[in-house]
């Protein structure tokens, strides 16, 4: 049996049925957002490994290649980079399998980008991406071991908390992930 870590989050699944009323803020200057086509499997890993170090971002670390690379492939699943100056920034994941609902399957910003204040007008692009593609309503969940503002930045984007949940994960100690304390069971 391989070594594991086990972590303790408390999980928030959130919905939104319906687009913002208010307007979202412009991107600083310098940034834009451009759809990955079909990633490479080593550029989504960059991004998903970069974005979710310090946030226990492990799932897709297990992920075998060719699984992942299909995964990418899928029409119905999109990867959304924010460049800050002609670099990645952060990366946002819309999946449509589901539709007319839309999950953002994941969301964040890399380690220098975070504090910038870019965070709640890069999630308003992929929200205000996805009520104009027609979708129904959108999920997204967060949990204890993400960014201390990302589930208020959600709440201020308009999703409302449906559930939370108590999980217990396994976390393989081969990743080399930083836990903080307060999450190891």
């Amino acid at each position: 049996m391989e070594p594991v870590v086990r972590v303790g989050v408390t999980v928030t699944f959130l919905r939104m049925d319906r687009p913002p009323i208010e307007p979202a803020p412009a991107l600083h200057g310098g940034s834009k957002v451009v759809r990955a086509g079909t990633p490479s499997v080593p550029f989504y890993r960059y991004l998903y490994n970069t974005v979710g170090a310090e946030y226990v971002w492990w799932l897709r670390r297990t992920t075998p290649d060719a699984e992942l690379a299909a995964l990418l492939a899928d029409p119905l699943v999109a990867i959304y980079v924010l460049y800050r100056n002609g670099e990645p920034a952060g990366f946002f994941e819309l999946d449509s399998r589901p539709w007319p609902d839309v999950n953002l399957s994941y969301f964040g910003l890399m380690p220098h980008a975070v504090g910038t204040g870019l965070g709640y007008a890069f999630l308003r692009q992929a929200v205000d991406l996805v009520w104009r593609q027609g979708a129904r309503g959108m999920t997204v969940n967060t949990c204890t071991a993400d960014h201390p503002r990302a589930l208020p930045t959600y709440l201020r984007a308009g999703f409302r908390t449906i559930r939370q949940v108590r999980e217990v994960w396994n976390v393989p100690l081969r990743l080399g992930l930083r836990i903080p304390a307060h999450l190891m069971v």
